[in-house]
């Protein structure tokens, strides 16, 4: 039986999780990179990145204190009966997580600058939702810090330029940022759609767990020529320099118009923070 109370609080725990716990592929990407590390100065950043995620979990405390703006990614199958619920119960359980975990509050008026002091205001928390074949749902939780977020990028190309524009693009890019984004980073890249779709694909790229590839064969490769070429740069963990400027590349595309080839990039840094939970036809929330 559905029960609200213990939705707000399975998202409460979500996103104190998602603030806190650094999923297991990000640090064993991390422990990778520190051990295949040449360059002593590297190697102290990751030392230091590998205690702060330490420290963080048996603190219960958050990993950084730029606990992000929350985004909610739902997909509800057809047939899942509490849709208005849980787009009732986000804004509630947001509220009640800044005071509890706590959250840093980061949603400020884009004009005035005043801070409701709560993680909500005018379209907050951000929600998207997605219909599938099913009954039940998947919400799933990225908390995006705003000095990667400062780093993404929109290219409107042509057609002509297409994958070696992109790449290129983005890789000036990224050397230009330096340590800005805090590297090791994870791009998330959007191709196809409009501006606006692109943009929600590189974002929701960033949902995809570090070591799967995207099942496209064509596009894996896309991802790893990208990946390959982001550490051959140079720019290192916290911009020190050394052999890893990103842990991951993730690509999301979808059909364009033939006068078009959009791209979007958006940036996180090494806090790959997310976290998930599912609700089931019956209410059963895990």
């Amino acid at each position: 039986m559905f029960d609200q109370k213990t939705l707000i609080d399975r998202l409460v725990s979500g996103m104190a999780a998602g603030v806190i716990d650094l999923p297991r592929d990000v640090v064993r990407k991390l422990e990778e990179a520190r051990d295949e590390e040449t360059s002593e100065a590297a190697r102290m950043q990751l030392k230091a990145i590998l205690d702060n995620v330490r420290l963080a979990k048996e603190g219960r405390l958050p990993l950084c204190q730029d606990t992000g703006i929350h985004v909610f990614f739902i997909e509800a199958g057809y047939d899942f009966p509490y849709l208005g619920d849980v787009l009732k119960a986000i804004p509630l359980a947001v509220e009640r997580a800044t005071r509890e975990i706590p959250l840093r509050p980061n949603t400020v008026d884009p004009f005035t600058g005043k801070n409701p002091g709560n993680n909500l205001g005018r379209r907050m928390p951000a929600m998207s939702v997605e219909l599938a074949e099913g009954d039940g749902a998947t919400i799933r939780i990225l908390p995006k810090g705003g000095g990667s977020e400062n780093m993404s990028a929109l290219w409107m190309l042509t057609p002509t330029e297409g994958f070696k524009g992109m790449r290129r693009l983005i890789l000036e890019h990224v050397q230009r940022a330096g340590g800005k984004p805090c590297p090791p980073i994870v791009l998330g890249i959007g191709v196809g759609g409009g501006a606006d779709i692109a943009m929600k694909l590189a974002k929701k790229a960033l949902l995809r767990h570090l070591d799967v590839a995207n099942p496209d064969g064509a596009v894996a490769a896309m991802e790893k020529e990208i990946l390959d070429d982001l550490n051959a740069l140079g720019v290192g963990p916290m911009g020190v320099g050394g052999r890893t400027t990103a842990l991951a590349v993730h690509i999301e595309y979808t059909c364009r118009h033939p006068a078009t080839f959009p791209t979007a990039m958006v940036v996180q840094c090494w806090c790959d923070r997310r976290a998930g939970i599912e609700i089931s036809k019956d209410g059963e929330v895990k």
